[in-house]
């Protein structure tokens, strides 16, 4: 009881926070772009000009055979999106409280909302990306489905891993330094072990169950069930409790940890 009652009043914290919240989160998105001439276009055009660098490449220079009877583009896109929105999150979330070190030293202040306000400044960009998704598809003549409503479903269990991801890689990096070049690499390696550019099919069966147990798999896989394959979440019972096991186990421990080490951040600052 005592585990639900402390995930239940962080939640009612985060939602009496959420105005703080969004002007943070705007503010930060602000920011990070504030004095270039484009300014926050940047959020957009870099990512923007990566897909398309991707698609000259697969679909012109090597002419890519169409995944599982759609352009290799199209199979390709959901699930690099979710992964952008994935690693930006928790990269951004782990030096949360070192960019809001003087929010941190305020008594009345919630520390724990401070990597939601990171999570929710990549939100923003990736909200573009899914409605450019959806541009993309159309104009592949690939029409509005229904299972694409499940989307919000995909992004709200992404959103509950980064949270409980960050509130561990965030309360770490306050005590260790490293710890945010330590996650930018795993990030990296993750990339190539989760699949985002290659099939699940092409590793032999034998290896599938390991793989999936990357519950980024579940969050990519999704994407594309959700754009492609015609897959109601519903439809793959296991893999879905799996995914939330884990994640509710995670929101656990990064949340019993962020309590711990809350008490001795402002003499680390």
């Amino acid at each position: 009881m005592n585990i639900i009652r402390l995930i239940a009043a962080n939640c009612v914290d985060l939602f009496k926070n959420r105005a703080i919240l969004a002007e943070l989160a705007r503010r930060d998105f602000k920011s990070r772009y504030l004095g270039s001439f484009l300014g926050v276009l940047w959020a957009f055009v870099n990512p923007a000009v990566y897909v398309a660098i991707l698609w000259f490449v697969f679909q012109l220079g090597f002419k890519a055979r169409p995944t599982d009877n759609v352009p290799f583009i199209l199979w390709l896109i959901p699930g690099i999106i979710a992964w952008f929105f994935i690693s930006e999150g928790i990269a951004g979330a782990t030096y949360s409280i070192l960019d809001y070190s003087f929010l941190v030293k305020k008594v009345v202040f919630r520390v724990s909302v401070l990597p939601v306000v990171k999570i929710l400044a990549a939100l923003y960009v990736h909200m573009f990306f899914i409605v450019f998704l959806f541009v993309v598809f159309l104009f592949y003549g690939y029409g509005f489905s229904l299972y694409s409503l499940q989307v919000p479903y995909y992004l709200f269990a992404a959103l509950m891993l980064m949270l409980g991801i960050s509130w561990i890689t965030s309360s770490v990096a306050v005590f260790f330094r490293d710890a945010g070049q330590i996650i930018t690499m795993a990030l990296q390696f993750g990339f190539w072990l989760t699949p985002v550019f290659w099939q699940i099919k092409s590793v032999p069966q034998k290896y599938h169950i390991l793989l999936k147990l990357n519950p980024v798999y579940y969050i990519v896989d999704g994407y594309r069930n959700s754009f492609i394959y015609k897959v109601w979440f519903w439809e793959t019972p296991l893999l879905t409790a799996y995914y939330w096991f884990v994640t509710g186990v995670v929101l656990l421990c990064g949340l019993m940890l962020f309590r711990k080490m809350r008490p001795h951040f402002a003499d680390m600052l």
